[in-house]
């Protein structure tokens, strides 16, 4: 079989991800503070990008202003600014406006502002240890071992490395057998540290915390008032915690009470002691902030019809330099400057992309949100209990456009409607059949569980299987696990859990 060459054409298509597409799919997904930044990003380093103005008359006489490039004439001749500027007396001219016996002693001062206006970082827990530490009575050594306990304290106040860890910390790493500190040095800083507030501090588990601040609750009543003895609840209260750990945990009080060889009755008010003391010592101290959310969409009820408007505040109005564009037009006709002209042209490509990918942005959003309305006016109009099941592809095939880009478009943005403010991925939601009627959305089978739940008789609490049941007989098909799982998903506990006995 001989070997040869030939010439052949075919036709066939291929996904390019051209540089425009990469930025449109880039700046789609992008929450409103991540295109803020990168607009002022782009807004630096690119000199041909510029912000408009908000005024259109201001963009005209701008432009007007920067076309008069060539000296003003008069009668054709030429006018000699030189000349004319010192034909004027500048001492007449500003003499009434400035006296050269005015003090600057009558120069009006801004006094500076008070201090209680300056922002500052709230104290948080180390903060309020280590001004403890730092302000009590202990020796130099405690102190030190001190600060490194406070600094291997979690958020909630729970020590996380335990006695010899802390010991081992400031040995030399050349001599490890050699300790600086003792085991009875460590042992009495941490005294020091468990001894401030809050109550329960620098515990190695959630035992030892409640029986350290039930500790704090005796002292505190001894020393207002020294005749008073251990209270029998909190007595009670050690013993259960001490010899029934596991069977409080597990709510078994009937055993609770076999065990300590005390009648139920006589243990609830040990239990609401308990109950009363807090898992998480350092709650409290907690300084996180509050992040507050920006609406991307805004829908407002007009008559009969819901009204989309794009929220565009914050984002600036960009368009491509004027200034540069008459610079490349002037290179051109000179026929000067070919590395010049080629850098203008990549900077007005790159601003001329950024520009049409932010347009199709908006636009692509605002296709969405419609479709969303459009699909879920029933939810608008009456509330959650007709949120109807929808998918990405509910959304993709009204637009035509691909699930992948509506995916885009609802993560991490969020959409202000009368109904109060959602995230777009709300909306969308997997649907259970009924027997009557359309699908049901998972989201409205689980307010249904809540409320259920919610009018439960405490002492007899809906399990899982009564629920499914109830359901059921409302014509909505739903197996008990999926109850289950609605039911974590909500963050409610089980039956068992819900039980009250006392």
């Amino acid at each position: 079989m001989a070997l040869e060459q030939r010439l052949s054409l075919k036709l066939s298509q291929k996904l390019v991800m051209t540089p425009s597409l990469q930025q449109a799919i880039k700046l789609l997904q992008m929450t409103r503070m991540e295109l803020e930044t990168v607009l002022a990003q782009e807004l630096v380093e690119n000199p041909v990008l510029e912000e408009a103005n908000e005024s259109p008359e201001v963009e005209e006489e701008e432009e007007h202003l920067t076309l008069k490039e060539e000296p003003a004439a008069q009668n054709g001749d030429v006018i000699d600014h030189k000349e004319s500027m010192d034909n004027i007396d500048l001492d007449a001219y500003f003499g009434d406006e400035w006296d050269s016996s005015y003090e600057p002693s009558m120069i009006e001062t801004r006094e500076a502002s008070p201090l209680e206006n300056s922002l500052s970082r709230e104290a948080d827990l180390y903060d309020h240890l280590l001004w403890q530490l730092h302000m009590g009575e202990c020796t130099p050594i405690q102190r030190e071992i001190g600060e490194l306990i406070i600094g291997n304290l979690d958020a909630d106040g729970f020590l996380v490395a335990t006695v010899e860890e802390i010991r081992a910390m400031e040995d030399d790493p050349d001599e490890p057998e050699v300790h600086r500190y003792s085991l009875e040095d460590v042992q009495a800083a941490l005294a020091v540290v468990r001894s401030f507030d809050p109550p329960g501090i620098a515990c190695g588990n959630l035992r030892e915390s409640l029986e350290l601040q039930l500790d704090h609750q005796a002292q505190r009543r001894t020393r207002e008032n020294p005749e008073l003895g251990d209270h029998p609840d909190e007595a009670l209260a050690r013993r259960v915690i001490a010899e029934a750990w596991d069977l409080f945990l597990r709510r078994q009080f009937p055993l609770v009470a076999k065990k300590l060889g005390i009648e139920l009755a006589d243990l609830e008010p040990a239990i609401e002691l308990i109950r009363t003391l807090e898992t998480c010592p350092g709650r409290q101290f907690s300084n996180e902030r509050v992040h507050y959310i920006e609406p991307d969409v805004f829908v407002r009820r007009v008559g009969d019809e819901y009204v989309i408007q794009l929220n565009d505040d914050g984002l600036p109005r960009l368009r491509v330099s004027r200034a540069y564009r008459r610079m490349l037009a002037k290179m051109r006709s000179e026929g000067q400057q070919a590395e010049a002209q080629s850098f203008i042209k990549d900077k007005m490509r790159s601003a001329v992309w950024l520009i049409k990918s932010l347009d199709q942005r908006q636009r692509t959003i605002y296709k969405v949100a419609a479709s969303i309305i459009r699909q879920q006016q029933d939810f608008l109009d009456q509330g959650i209990d007709y949120l109807r099941p929808m998918v990405l592809r509910d959304v993709a095939e009204d637009i035509s456009m691909h699930e992948s880009t509506v995916s885009r478009v609802v993560s991490n943005k969020y959409i202000h409607t009368p109904r109060g403010l959602f995230p777009l991925k709300f909306f969308f939601h997997s649907g259970i059949d009924r027997d009557y009627g359309d699908n049901i959305s998972s989201l409205t089978v689980k307010r249904k569980i809540e409320q259920m739940i919610g009018a439960e008789d405490p002492r007899q609490p809906l399990s899982d299987s009564e629920l499914m049941r109830i359901l059921n007989r409302e014509g909505i098909q739903i197996a008990r696990r999926t109850v289950a799982k609605y039911r974590d998903e909500l963050h409610i506990p089980s039956s068992n859990d819900r039980k009250q006995i006392f």
